[in-house]
C-alpha cells in the first residue's frame, strides 16, 4: 500500500490544481446595465420568476406580472372586505401563485397563473400574527410567522396549496425572547432537495433546519450580529444543499458592515463570518449567481446592490440604488430587483 501512496497524493494535488483552476475568483461581467420593468405606487419585497415573466406582490393589496420578453404585464388586487393588505411573500406552484400579507388579518391568496381566478385559503386572525416569509417546493410549502407564545407560526401546507394548517407546537421549534425574522425581501426561507433552512433574528439568531423525513428542527448557530430587535441575518440563499450564505446587518444602521455576513460549507450547521467590517452594510436580499458553482453573489440593501466573486470575501458595488428591497435571477445574467414603487431588470455584460 505504501508504494501507492505518492500517486494518490500526487492525484489529490493535480485534483486540488483544477479545481482551483476552475475557479479563477474573477467577475464574470465587465457592466451592468438598468431597465425599468414597472413604476407604480407600491412597495415589492416579494418577487417569483416563471419563465418569461416575473411575479410580485406588494402594499396596498396590489400583485401581478411584468413580462421580460415584451409580452404583455398583468395587475390585480386582491382584497378582504375594505383591507387592502400589505404583501411581502410569494411563491409558487406550476400552476397557481400564492400572496402573503404580513399583519393581522394575515390573508393567503391563490392565484391562477392565468390571472383569472383569485381565492382566498388562509386567514389568521390573531391580533399578534406577522408573516415574514413564504416558499413552496412542489408540494411542500412553508411560511413563518412572528412567535405566539415563543413559538413561530409555520403554516404549512403538503399538497401544492391546496390546504394550509399551522405546524404543531410540540413539534415547533421554541424561540428565545426577542427572535423573529425579517419581512425584507421574501428571502428567509429556503427549501431544497427537501430540506429546509429558516434564518431568524433579532434579540437572538440562528439558522433552523430540517430534512423532508425528520420529525424535528435542529438549531444552528448563526454569527451574525444580534441582540437588537433590528439585528440579524434579513436573507438566507443555498447554492446546494451544502453551500449557503446569509446576510442582513441592522436596518438601523445601514452603513456597518460589521458581522452581517457569513458563509456555509456544510449545509448550515456551522458559519463563518467573512468580509467581516468590509463590503456592503445593512443587506436586506442575498441571492447566489446560477451557474457559479456557489462562488458568486449579489446582495441588494442599505448601500445599494453589490457582487462578490469568491463566496463573499471580496466586494463590488454595481449599483448606487438604496431603494430596491429584494432580488431574484431570471438567468445568470439577468437579475430583477424590486422596491419602492418600481421594478428594474439589472443585466450583467
Amino acid at each position: 500500500m505504501k508504494k501507492y501512496l505518492p500517486l494518490i497524493l500526487f492525484s489529490i494535488l493535480i485534483s486540488s490544481c483544477k479545481k482551483e483552476e476552475k475557479h479563477k475568483f474573477k467577475p464574470s461581467f465587465a457592466s451592468v446595465t438598468v431597465d425599468t420593468l414597472l413604476t407604480d405606487s407600491i412597495s415589492i419585497r416579494a418577487l417569483a420568476i416563471d419563465g418569461n415573466k416575473v411575479w410580485y406582490a406588494g402594499s396596498k393589496g396590489k400583485y401581478g406580472w411584468v413580462s421580460l420578453s415584451g409580452g404583455k404585464d398583468f395587475n390585480g388586487v386582491a382584497s378582504q372586505d375594505t383591507i387592502f393588505p400589505e404583501f411581502r411573500a410569494i411563491a409558487q406552484t406550476a400552476t397557481d401563485v400564492f400572496i402573503l400579507s404580513a399583519a393581522s388579518p394575515a390573508l393567503l391568496f391563490k392565484i391562477s397563473k392565468d390571472g383569472k381566478s383569485t381565492r382566498l385559503v388562509y386567514i389568521d386572525t390573531a391580533k399578534t400574527v406577522f408573516y415574514d416569509c413564504l416558499k413552496i417546493d412542489g408540494k411542500n410549502g412553508i411560511a413563518f410567522g412572528d412567535p405566539q407564545n415563543g413559538y413561530p407560526d409555520l403554516l404549512k401546507t403538503d399538497n401544492g396549496g391546496e390546504k394550509w394548517y399551522k405546524e404543531s407546537k410540540t413539534i415547533s421549534p421554541k424561540l428565545s425572547d426577542g427572535e423573529a425574522a425579517f419581512a425584507a425581501s421574501n428571502t428567509n426561507i429556503v427549501i431544497k432537495d427537501g430540506k429546509t433552512w429558516i434564518a431568524t433574528g433579532g434579540k437572538k439568531s440562528r439558522v433552523l433546519f430540517k430534512d423532508k423525513d425528520a420529525k424535528n428542527w435542529q438549531e444552528f448557530i448563526s454569527p451574525i450580529v444580534q441582540g437588537s430587535e433590528a439585528t440579524g441575518p434579513y436573507s438566507i440563499d443555498f447554492y446546494d444543499t451544502e453551500v449557503g450564505f446569509m446576510a442582513g446587518g441592522d436596518y438601523t444602521e445601514p452603513d456597518s458592515n460589521a458581522k452581517n455576513k457569513a458563509l456555509t460549507t456544510d449545509g448550515g450547521k456551522t458559519w463563518k463570518l467573512v468580509a467581516d467590517g468590509s463590503g456592503p452594510g445593512y443587506i436586506s436580499c442575498v441571492q447566489f449567481v446560477p451557474g457559479s458553482d456557489g462562488y458568486e453573489l449579489v446582495t441588494t440593501g442599505g448601500n445599494g446592490i453589490f457582487y462578490s466573486y469568491d463566496r463573499g470575501v471580496t466586494w463590488k458595488k454595481i449599483l448606487n440604488d438604496t431603494n430596491l428591497h429584494t432580488l431574484q435571477f431570471a438567468d445568470a445574467k439577468t437579475l430583477i430587483a424590486a422596491g419602492q414603487n418600481r421594478i428594474v431588470l439589472i443585466k450583467l455584460k
